[in-house]
């Protein structure tokens, strides 16, 4: 593990280097006009499965809850009022294809399950994981695949496909988190087969762990994929090497998130593998680097991650 004294001449160094202010990406557009945000076509046989009875929050809108606290799944546009994101826009091809008008709703994350079972949202669509407790109070419509991934420094040939290619290697990860303990595994399972252990790296400040990477005392960093693949697109010095399961050795999925029994799942999945169909699906996740995340099929409740 690097030492204080370690991240101490790391942060040093990282004085001298130059980090502008500037926007966030060359290639990501964070106005809230959103110029580029793919739109979609009324699907009238999604329409037609809505349940008779289901109810809206608000008569002609599909109002949908989002965290709106961190890119690129949600965050404020450039005027600071404007929430956009992979989310919104997965959000604004559901909408369209119901034939309604969208609103996006700031709500933070222990707000939305009470906001969803009470009717004052439709829906949630801000990163939620499908899982064996949820699904005993919530219909999902899967679209994206929850992943980990292992990013490097952008001129490291380092190809990750499966665990072993980790052993003997400098990975950082952040403590506590699900993907240490996934790495923890795979280390135990090296040390057992008479592999090389992996050094496992942690750091409190984000620019002392890029310049690990950038400096070659790291050689990747595993963290949620979404999240590493944004910034990779905003700053260009590091790429993806590799993914995984967030729910390794279980596949796991994120949802479009309705009320249990609401009536609305079937419609949401049939509204979304239309957009998958139609390409309007890769569209949108590319806007936001996150095409490593795409499904072929969206599911109504599918197999969650079980219960721990």
């Amino acid at each position: 593990m690097p030492t204080r004294r370690d991240s101490l001449a790391l942060l040093a160094a990282a004085s001298t280097a130059l980090f502008s202010g500037r926007a966030l990406s060359q290639g990501i557009d964070l106005s809230p006009e959103q110029p580029g945000r793919v739109r979609a076509a009324r699907d009238e046989e999604a329409i037609r499965l809505i349940a008779k009875d289901a109810r809206f929050a608000r008569e002609g809108v599909f109002t949908v809850a989002n965290n709106a606290g961190r890119f690129p799944f949600g965050g404020y546009a450039s005027d600071t009022k404007t929430v956009i994101g992979a989310e919104p826009d997965i959000a604004q091809l559901v909408a369209d294809a119901l034939g309604r008008r969208l609103e996006i709703v700031p709500t933070s994350w222990a707000d939305w399950p009470l906001g969803v079972t009470s009717g004052k949202f439709d829906a949630v669509i801000s990163n939620v994981t499908v899982t064996e407790q949820r699904k005993e109070k919530f219909d999902f419509s899967t679209y994206r695949k929850d992943l980990l991934g292992f990013y490097v420094k952008k001129t490291n040939p380092l190809v990750i496909r499966e665990p072993k290619d980790v052993a003997g290697l400098k990975i950082i990860v952040s403590s506590g988190t699900n993907q240490e303990q996934i790495l923890l595994r795979w280390n135990d399972q090296y040390v057992k087969a008479g592999l090389k252990p992996i050094e496992v790296q942690y750091y409190d400040d984000d620019v002392v762990l890029y310049l690990a990477l950038e400096s070659g005392r790291a050689d990747a960093y595993l963290g949620p994929n979404a999240l590493l693949s944004f910034k990779a697109a905003q700053e260009g010095k590091t790429r993806l090497a590799g993914n995984f399961s967030g729910g390794w050795p279980v596949l796991a999925e994120i949802a479009v998130t309705t009320r249990k029994g609401a009536g609305l799942a079937d419609a949401i999945t049939r509204a979304i593998n239309t957009q998958i169909r139609n390409g309007n699906y890769a569209k949108a996740l590319a806007r936001w680097n996150l095409s490593a995340e795409a499904i072929e099929e969206s599911r109504t409740n599918p197999p969650g991650l079980p219960r721990a």
